[in-house]
């Protein structure tokens, strides 16, 4: 994989309208397989029904869409380009560009606050800015290639992606959410061309953010580390710069650097102070070093902020870990109703919610959350339909679904499929070792759980002390 092969391609793209997708994308590819590490945006009731109103005759009111006591107020640079471009579309309702710009903000609004009320929305505006300008429109399908993803609808991300490129291809935003689509529909060896297509176009934040993942999945954290420096140099926000620093704290988290991880999240603040992301980082530290109170504060104003599921469910296993089930119940219940706005507004859940009730519901409803219903004409994978979403998350998922399941022969080819690409995650290694102990393997079971303390050996709160038993168990019976 050769990175940095010039940026020729970009200086034969000619000018446009330029999107920002830093955030949204990059942060829906880099986070979005996460009960265990990322980021997923929540949603509330707004009815789905309505977000193609857009493409009648009459044009959607740019101003309705932001009314008082529609969504969470929010501020910052989100906020005030929304704004800004309600204003314009107010003046120039023609503006088919605009209308793309303010699809997208509503996008990148939504990922930053955690109010998804904006997604319908962002859905109308694109639909107006191809109604206005159904031929060439990049700009449109770009950013509705955004929403497929940031909705977890990786291949409708693709589609959309796809369709902008054959209008442009020199997009190199529609190339970057094309990386992102690929990697989430698992289709690896695709997804790499695409993320140098889009460093080669435009070696921006966005695409040598894709880049630093790209060296994550590969299992090459120091390069991704390397390309993450480089990101933060290059930011030119503070929100940009936080961004990296978050996912530069979890490279040296997920390795068990705890001083390295504190350092990037509390250099990230700085620039952010607003970030949840970052937030919850510290947290994780915290929690980490015993810190259990101040990690806690931490939990409930992130959760207070932006009640993402994720969120929540970290919030809840520290508690449980420490005893107070009641609390931890709560905040359960909570993940499970803010999985079914989620879900009411098309955003697919599906691994997260498999890990989740794998570890606090019933291994069935793990099972079918796995595989949410979705449209297809794919083989059949035997869940019923075929998976919007595919990879290493999935594979470490469905292996730890089919291990509660009394399945493990089946989740052995799973939990060895998770870590075939060369990313070392402790939970991974963690899982497949539970999964050998109960085949009776017993070698590889230590093999496993031994190299997963020794990777992280703080990477949950609740699966560490029992991985820790069980390798003492083992071990004892060796002897």
């Amino acid at each position: 994989m050769w990175w940095w092969r010039g940026t020729r391609a970009a200086k034969r793209a000619g000018p446009s309208r330029a999107l920002t997708l830093t955030g949204v994308v990059c942060a829906v590819v880099l986070t979005a397989v996460v009960l265990t590490a990322g980021a997923l945006t929540a949603i509330d009731g707004t009815a789905g029904a309505q977000a193609g109103e857009g493409t009648g005759s009459a044009p959607p009111n740019p101003r309705a869409a932001g009314a008082p006591g529609t969504a969470r107020a929010v501020t910052g640079a989100q906020d005030a380009s929304v704004a800004r471009l309600q204003d314009r579309l107010g003046r120039v309702p023609g503006d088919w560009p605009a209308w793309a710009e303010l699809g997208l903000a509503y996008v990148e609004l939504a990922r930053r606050t955690g109010d998804p009320t904006s997604y319908p929305r962002a859905e109308s505006a694109f639909a107006r800015s191809l109604a206005l300008r159904p031929e060439g429109n990049d700009t449109a399908l770009t950013g509705r290639a955004a929403l497929a993803a940031a909705r977890h609808d990786f291949p409708g991300a693709l589609r959309a992606a796809d369709a902008a490129i054959a209008v442009n291809p020199f997009n190199a935003t529609a190339h970057g959410v094309r990386f992102d689509a690929l990697v989430e529909l698992g289709r690896y060896p695709e997804a790499w061309p695409a993320a140098q297509t889009a460093v080669d176009l435009r070696p921006d934040v966005a695409s040598l953010a894709r880049v630093a993942y790209a060296y994550e999945l590969r299992g090459q954290p120091e390069p991704a580390a390397e390309t993450l420096r480089r990101v933060i140099a290059d930011a030119t926000s503070p929100a940009d710069a936080a961004f990296a620093y978050f996912h530069l704290g979890e490279l040296s988290r997920n390795r068990g650097d705890l001083d390295g991880a504190a350092d990037a999240y509390r250099r990230g603040l700085v620039q952010d102070p607003s970030s949840v992301q970052l937030l919850v980082g510290r947290a994780r530290v915290a929690a980490a070093r015993g810190e259990i109170e101040t990690a806690l504060a931490d939990y409930r104003v992130a959760t207070t902020r932006s009640p993402q599921p994720w969120i929540v469910a970290e919030h809840g296993e520290l508690l449980e870990a420490v005893g107070r089930m009641d609390e931890a119940r709560r905040q359960y219940d909570l993940v499970r109703s803010t999985a079914a706005l989620l879900r009411a507004q098309g955003v697919e859940v599906d691994v997260e919610l498999a890990l989740f009730e794998a570890d606090h519901g019933e291994p069935a409803t793990a099972w079918t959350a796995l595989a949410p219903p979705a449209p297809s004409t794919g083989p059949d994978t035997g869940l019923g339909t075929t998976p919007r979403r595919a990879g290493v998350f999935v594979d470490d998922a469905r292996g730890w679904v089919l291990h509660r399941l009394g399945r493990d022969d089946e989740a052995l080819a799973s939990a060895d499929s998770a870590l075939g690409l060369g990313l070392r995650r402790a939970l991974f290694l963690y899982h497949r070792g539970v999964v050998w102990a109960a085949l009776g393997r017993t070698d590889a079971a230590i093999s496993d759980l031994r190299t997963a303390l020794e990777t992280d050996p703080h990477f949950s709160p609740l699966h560490v002390p029992r991985a820790r038993a069980l390798l003492t168990s083992l071990e004892g019976g060796t002897r």
